[in-house]
């Protein structure tokens, strides 16, 4: 049975042809995300993406252009915990020099990095977007991904 749909907001922040990604661990195995998380009930998008680069990066003084994606991860009626996420993707941009302070305050994370976006490609990133990611150009329209899921 499928959970209600949670709302995860992400901040696809590019910095010289690099993108930041938040590495998480959970039962041993590696992956990694897009920084932000869950929205809240009654918390704006905008709100929690900016509550949730703070918490994951450290980061303050990020600027929002706007959503610029969204793809849904439905689990397939065989997962045991249903999960059902709508993430929408917002393109961000941190000041010049704050990604090299960038530090977590969240336990789930274990680290962040600046990857090229032609190598996204080749790590496991969550949801499975890898492609968009390294061919997104700041400006370009919003576009529904579709569903994505990964085991």
């Amino acid at each position: 049975m499928h959970q209600m749909p949670r709302i995860r907001v992400s901040a696809l922040i590019l910095h010289q042809n690099r993108v930041l990604l938040i590495r998480h661990e959970k039962a041993g195995r590696a992956y990694w995300l897009l920084p932000g998380g869950g929205v809240e009930p009654g918390e704006s998008m905008e709100h929690a993406l900016r509550r949730e680069l703070h918490e994951e990066t450290g980061l303050v003084d990020v600027s929002i252009a706007g959503p610029v994606a969204m793809v849904e991860s439905i689990a397939p009626a065989s997962d045991p915990y249903g999960k059902h996420v709508v993430h929408i993707v917002y393109e961000c941009a941190a000041p010049h020099g704050t990604l090299a302070t960038v530090s977590s305050r969240d336990a789930a994370i274990h680290n962040h990095a600046l990857i090229g976006q032609r190598e996204v490609g080749q790590i496991d990133l969550r949801p499975p977007i890898q492609r968009w990611v390294e061919r997104f150009q700041p400006g370009d329209p919003f576009v529904a991904l579709g569903p994505a899921w990964v085991s």
